[in-house]
């Protein structure tokens, strides 16, 4: 690998925004927030200590959400009251902060806009068994939770006795979350992000393939009005990972997976305004029983980048979900089964490890 460099440590141009390699941080919910404010736990991880000092090409800040009954958790760094759903400067300023200390560092970085549906209003993950409520992950109101304010395209728990009953959304909520999209991407502008990235790894609007598309794609749409001339990425599941087809004969879609994932990414590529700049490729989360394999392997979820690759040569697509081994992560770019890398738990591991395994050097550019 000393003799020829890498693909991973090629540059990137979308939109006229150079990315210096094709390491991009995955987002990591960190459930940090001091009451929907970023604190310095974000600073030290993303910046100082993190990963903008240590030569990723671009840093995507967790999932971030617009209204505060869309939060995860009361303990999420989010888009929320005192924040993004207003122009209050006490969120803004720590989020302003952790951009121009990446940009400090000739490190680009984004952040992940995104609503929890059905999920909203649970536990962070290390105070579930110690809250006393068996296998519920339901943070009640007494808990400073919102269990009666969640809302999803149908009134249809992910789990039901597990996770909250949500209200089926009507017209005006999905108005209302589109509005909230758009006003959180005009502060993301203010606040200098590099670029945004949609979190459309979770539920469905309508019956239909058609239908299930609309919701997303009206966001898409309004978000890139904003955004307009910035990259602009979407984080989708490409399956539900259940057993058997996902086509039955007669036509009929029986369950989520890459084949409907393709044709909704030609879907917004011929959206207005070709709504997608960079597909991140991810997958599961929307089906409680879902039968991921176990062991999980190594790069699991690449072959769905790679399908909706091979389908969409043009579209730039990310590749996520342990990928561990630099030699291997190159062998993807290399087999164009994807344009970028998104690393996660290894970069906490091993922060340089990705260049000095390519004989590269590990310092900002």
């Amino acid at each position: 690998m000393h003799g020829e460099q890498p693909i991973l440590f090629k540059l990137l141009d979308i939109k006229g925004v150079t990315f210096k390699n094709r390491v991009f941080t995955s987002p990591m919910c960190q459930y940090s927030s001091d009451n929907g404010h970023a604190t310095g736990w974000h600073l030290v991880l993303l910046g100082a200590s993190g990963f903008a000092t240590h030569s990723v090409g671009a840093i995507c800040m967790e999932s971030t959400v617009v209204v505060p009954e869309g939060r995860i958790s009361r303990r999420r760094t989010m888009i929320s009251a005192r924040g993004l759903w207003t122009d209050l400067d006490s969120q803004m300023a720590p989020l302003k902060r952790i951009v121009e200390f990446c940009h400090s560092h000739g490190t680009k970085v984004g952040m992940q806009l995104a609503h929890a549906g059905r999920k909203a209003s649970t536990y962070a993950p290390w105070l579930k068994d110690k809250m006393g409520h068996g296998t519920s992950w339901v943070a009640q109101a007494d808990e400073n939770g919102w269990p009666d304010d969640t809302y999803a395209p149908s009134a249809i728990s992910f789990s039901d006795g597990t996770y909250p009953h949500p209200k089926a959304m009507t017209e005006e909520d999905v108005k209302y979350i589109e509005d909230a999209y758009v006003a959180a991407t005009k502060r993301c502008l203010g606040i200098g992000f590099d670029f945004l990235e949609i979190h459309c790894a979770h539920g469905y609007y309508g019956g239909s393939l058609e239908n299930r598309l609309r919701f997303p794609t009206r966001i898409l749409q309004r978000v890139r009005d904003v955004w307009a001339d910035k990259p602009l990425l979407v984080r989708i599941s490409a399956t539900d990972w259940k057993e058997g087809p996902e086509k039955a004969d007669d036509g009929t879609w029986l369950q989520w997976g890459v084949e409907q994932s393709i044709i909704w990414t030609e879907h917004m590529l011929r959206s207005r305004l070709g709504v997608v700049d960079l597909l991140d490729v991810s997958s599961a989360g929307n089906w409680f029983k879902q039968e991921i394999p176990d062991p999980v392997k190594f790069g699991y979820q690449i072959e769905f980048a790679a399908a909706i690759k091979k389908a969409h040569p043009p579209l730039i697509v990310g590749g996520v979900g342990m990928i561990i081994d630099p030699e291997i992560a190159e062998g993807y770019l290399k087999d164009g089964k994807a344009d970028v890398v998104f690393l996660a738990r290894e970069l906490l591991r091993n922060r340089c490890e990705e260049a000095r395994m390519l004989g590269q050097t590990c310092q900002p550019i």
